[in-house]
């Protein structure tokens, strides 16, 4: 589970990402609070289309806000993507959604923002 704060992530505060990784962390911050989830991610894929998501917990189903954007972003047809980002209270990126990520790029940023859109740093392997 790759730790924001140490070797792999590169501390970055959102005035330094590129508009469109910054518009992923707000489409994250958006997806999270509308449902009052525990964590919103985003992903663009190689033809800059965005896929937004929230974390679900129910009874028979439990998938991080990264899991379903990647999922979401693949049922759409993506075939790479180019960016992620997730909005946690946590300090470390969950190991099944960069897991996700990996799948369809081995080198695609994922930035992890707290709650208030501050980006804590960006996984980038």
């Amino acid at each position: 589970m790759p730790d924001v704060s140490a070797g792999s992530a590169v501390p970055a505060a959102i005035a330094e990402l590129t508009a469109e990784d910054a518009k992923l962390v707000t489409l994250a911050r958006s997806a999270r609070a509308r449902v009052g989830a525990v964590e919103g991610a985003a992903v663009r894929d190689q033809d800059g289309r965005t896929y937004a998501a929230a974390s679900v917990a129910l009874p028979s189903l439990s998938i991080t806000a990264l899991q379903l954007a990647v999922a979401s972003a693949a049922a759409a047809g993506a075939s790479h993507l180019e960016a992620a980002a997730v909005v946690t209270e946590a300090s470390t990126l969950d190991g099944a959604g960069h897991a996700a990520v990996r799948d369809l790029s081995d080198s695609a940023p994922v930035h992890v923002a707290a709650p208030d859109g501050s980006v804590l740093g960006t996984v980038t392997e």
